[in-house]
């Protein structure tokens, strides 16, 4: 939608093909339905959250940034706020004001639009791009944006047929996999555990015992494992790294106090509460359903009396305080995927325009590229910037082939 409606901006005959029978179905359930569209971070920290490849995107962000995308949703009708950690949203807390606010960005500059039309295959003239083909028959075109998003949520059309028509064309296709995923762990406690939201804790992934990454927040205990928002933020270097090795969570759920503050505090409740079962006592340190683990976890009878607790097991019960632990052994599949991880070869596109090294006259955009973010609005920042670099580009080309 961005992509048609900048080449339609700058002049260009614009034909938008979407497959489904509406436009923006993704778009309309991401952020449980608010749609979290993007993020006020400076561009240095914005890219940072895309890791090494995030560089890629540091012209396509120059170009059309955060403060440009709110500037456009606001002239059609969709002014934003910004939430906790930078989080943009509609003002309306409505997914679709967005999808309303680009269809009016389209109509504006006259792009056609025909759904229910999905794309079957690429087609090309030497070594330049020529047009799709359809179940209606082939339609012709100087240039073409692949805006076709990769495979998580397949039931909002996002099944990525894209993939086999680049690989076809010459293109590398890195491993696909699901990425801001829920995790699957292999403890049966952790799933006793579903429906169980823990908050401000740290998590840190370790791999065969050498820590990989750690981060402060939220998390959500489920009848598979584990999700929420700092779950899905570390779950593709989780999945990555399995075949290294064990890969584990070590969940810190004291991460404000400092291990003698946290000592301080257990002898403190236990003196205080010395006739009391550490169990009832444990209510003060933990959410209810998480005592019978831990205390499993820390080698504790439930119903033995706070005054007879060792010196020994105290220490253990705060070692599980500090380093509560996991096994992952997968994550859910592309069905629970917020975005999917692999995609094309950044070498192979060119990040000031989006067109492919590869074919001239065919630009790619999106999830169909080898980058992706943490959650925090980046993701779709990078598919609304790279569409409309595109969107300019191809413009662009189609102008100078209609005058050449």
């Amino acid at each position: 939608m961005m992509a048609a409606g900048r080449a339609g901006e700058c002049g260009a005959r614009t034909l938008l093909l979407e497959k489904m029978p509406r436009l923006g179905t993704k778009v309309r359930i991401t952020g449980k339905g608010r749609c979290n569209l993007t993020n006020i971070a400076s561009r240095e920290v914005f890219i940072s959250h895309f890791g090494p490849q995030g560089r890629f995107l540091n012209n396509a962000f120059g170009r059309f940034f955060a403060e440009d995308l709110r500037a456009l949703l606001e002239r059609f009708g969709t002014p934003t706020k910004v939430e906790r950690g930078g989080r943009v949203f509609p003002l309306s807390d409505q997914a679709v004001d967005v999808v309303i606010a680009l269809e009016r960005y389209m109509k504006a500059h006259r792009v056609e639009i025909r759904l229910n039309t999905p794309v079957r295959g690429l087609l090309l003239r030497d070594d330049a791009i020529a047009g799709v083909q359809t179940d209606a028959g082939p339609i012709a075109g100087r240039t073409v944006i692949l805006a076709a998003g990769g495979m998580s949520y397949p039931g909002t059309g996002s099944t990525g047929d894209a993939y086999p028509w680049l690989k076809a064309l010459g293109h590398t296709i890195h491993p696909l996999r699901p990425a801001l995923v829920p995790l699957e762990t292999q403890e049966s406690w952790s799933h006793a555990l579903a429906g169980l939201t823990l908050r401000n804790v740290r998590v840190t992934l370790l791999v065969n015992d050498q820590k990989r990454h750690s981060q402060f927040g939220e998390m959500l205990f489920t009848h598979f494992g584990v999700s929420g928002p700092i779950i899905l933020s570390m779950s593709t270097l989780a999945v990555d790294a399995l075949p290294e090795g064990r890969v584990q969570l070590s969940i810190d759920l004291k991460p404000a106090l400092r291990d003698e503050e946290l000592d301080a505090r257990l002898q403190r409740e236990l003196a205080e509460h010395g006739r009391q079962a550490i169990k009832t006592i444990a209510k003060n340190l933990l959410p209810q359903r998480l005592i019978p683990p831990v205390l499993e976890q820390a080698g504790i009878p439930p119903d033995k009396v706070a005054g007879q607790i060792t010196a020994a097991e105290r220490r253990r019960l705060a070692g599980v305080l500090r380093d509560l632990r996991l096994t992952v052994t997968g994550s859910r599949s592309f069905r629970e995927a917020m975005v999917t991880a692999g995609g094309v070869d950044l070498n192979e596109v060119d990040p000031r325009t989006m067109e492919s090294r590869l074919v001239k006259g065919l630009y790619i955009v999106g999830e169909l590229l080898d980058v992706h973010a943490d959650t925090g609005g980046y993701n779709l920042q990078a598919a609304f910037s790279t569409g409309y670099a595109a969107g300019g580009a191809a413009a662009e080309r189609a102008r100078s082939m209609a005058e050449g």
